[in-house]
């Protein structure tokens, strides 16, 4: 067998498979979850709820059983006679289904499967009906107005053995309307109307005359309560214009005695203010004077700041501008010494000829000129005292005049005397001069080291002669002997 062929037949077994299972589907029944199925044929009768199965045509039947709820209205056509024997015309509402179990659906099958739902619901209401005639003989129409319920419940208890013998079941039962030609159920409430409307009108009557009686003895208390409220009102008028005056003679004393101490206060505190007023200008002028002590206190500050600075100034340009100069000295002294010594070395090798002897001129001539640098070298070693001394000296009166420069700068001068004696007004700045001027001695001492009685004892006077030399005989002042 080629492979053409292999496919030819699996494609006619799929087909085949396929024609099967239509076939089968088509048979398939299922039962939905309102309904049950009810199959018969060569397999017997068997009930379907919930699910499916197969049924075989010609050979089986599948018939479909509504499981839904019935709900049909019952109404007697002819008039039903209550225990009293009043005729009364009762409307119902009745819902009813097939149970669920197998044994129920089977009976009602039995008996309805093959009716249409009209026929099958005529017969179920001729059976209410008829159960329900019954019962309304049993009671009476005050009953089935009042309890509704009562019949309902008698009503469903009484069918039940009769719908189970259907396969049904009665699931509610309501009365929608009890009505009958002769008014009885009309007139049946009047009696308990009048006596409702009597016992309104006796409660009226009794409400109206306890609201006279109340009324007059509300006027009867109001008319007692005004003349009491009168009577109280004259005496709390009478009270009240006796409190008034006493009010208005205390409020006139209250105000003398208040005008007499406002008085007295105003006096007190004008005088008080007059002491204060006095007080407070002495403060002022004793204000002033501490300030003006502090200006001037500032004003000795400030000067005695510019004689430190000045001391300063003159220490870094005489003694340092001294020292300076000494060194340039000897500096410029040496460099010369070498320049020479250099030329007169450079010349002796070129022209040793004459070289020689204007060499000994020139070496004895820098050799002059060295011991003259080196005499004055000694001379500036002794500047330290002769020469710092005379510059000091000179410069006294350049100290003093720096020293009282800033009172050059004072634009004026405010003296204020507390009677202390000379100490005080024009004799103190006087005072402040000459202590400034007896500083500069102290200055010249820190400055050279000398103190000033030392420096003028070594002065000569004017006419005494120097020391005499030890090589020199002392000449005899007396006669010769």
């Amino acid at each position: 067998m080629n492979a053409p062929m292999i496919w030819v037949w699996v494609g006619l077994m799929v087909l085949v498979v396929l024609v099967l299972m239509t076939l089968l589907a088509g048979l398939f029944r299922k039962a939905g979850p309102h309904e049950a199925l009810v199959v018969y044929g060569f397999r017997g009768t068997r009930i379907v709820k919930g699910g499916g199965t197969v049924v075989f045509p010609m050979i089986e039947v599948c018939r479909g059983l509504s499981l839904e709820l019935m709900s049909f209205d019952v109404a007697p056509q002819q008039d039903l006679y209550t225990r009293q024997g009043v005729a009364v015309t009762v409307e119902a509402v009745a819902q009813i289904k097939v149970k669920s179990d197998p044994e129920s659906i089977q009976t009602a099958a039995e008996q309805f499967l093959t009716k249409p739902p009209d026929q099958r619901e005529g017969l179920i209401r001729l059976v209410m009906e008829g159960h329900l005639r019954g019962i309304i003989g049993q009671l009476t129409v005050e009953q089935i107005v009042k309890e509704p319920e009562m019949v309902a419940d008698r009503m469903r208890s009484t069918c039940a053995d009769d719908m189970n013998k259907m396969g049904l079941e009665v699931i509610s039962f309501t009365i929608k309307e009890v009505r009958d030609k002769n008014e009885y159920i009309t007139n049946m409430g009047k009696p308990d109307v009048a006596r409702i409307k009597r016992d309104a009108d006796v409660a009226s009557a009794e409400a109206e005359r306890d609201t006279l009686i109340k009324r007059s003895e509300a006027q009867r208390a109001a008319a007692t309560g005004k003349a009491l409220a009168d009577q109280e009102r004259v005496l709390a008028e009478t009270l009240s214009l006796a409190k008034q005056a006493e009010a208005q003679r205390d409020l006139d004393i209250k105000k003398a005695q208040y005008l007499e101490i406002t008085k007295k206060q105003q006096a007190q505190a004008d005088k008080a203010y007059e002491i204060e007023t006095n007080v407070m200008q002495q403060q002022v002028v004793a204000e002033a004077v501490k300030i003006q002590q502090a200006e001037k206190e500032q004003q000795i500050k400030v000067q005695e700041a510019e004689i430190l600075r000045r001391e300063k100034e003159l220490i870094a340009t005489v003694l340092k501008q001294a020292e300076i100069e000494r060194k340039r000295i000897e500096t410029l002294a040496s460099a010369e010494r070498q320049r020479l010594m250099s030329e007169a070395e450079g010349h002796a090798s070129s022209i040793r000829a004459q070289g020689e002897a204007e060499a000994e001129i020139i070496f004895k001539k820098g050799e002059a000129e060295a011991k003259a640098m080196n005499v004055k070298a000694e001379a500036y070693q002794e500047y330290n005292q002769a020469a710092v001394v005379d510059k000091l000296i000179s410069s006294l009166p350049e100290v003093v005049r720096a020293m009282a420069g800033p009172l050059s700068n004072v634009d004026k001068i405010t003296i204020v005397s507390t009677g202390n004696g000379d100490a005080a007004g024009v004799h103190k700045v006087t005072g402040d001069m000459t202590k400034i001027a007896a500083q500069v001695p102290a200055l010249f001492e820190a400055l050279s080291g000398m103190k000033m009685s030392e420096l003028l004892s070594k002065v000569r006077q004017i006419g005494d002669k120097g020391p005499k030399s030890e090589g020199t005989p002392a000449t005899s002042s007396g006669p010769a002997s």
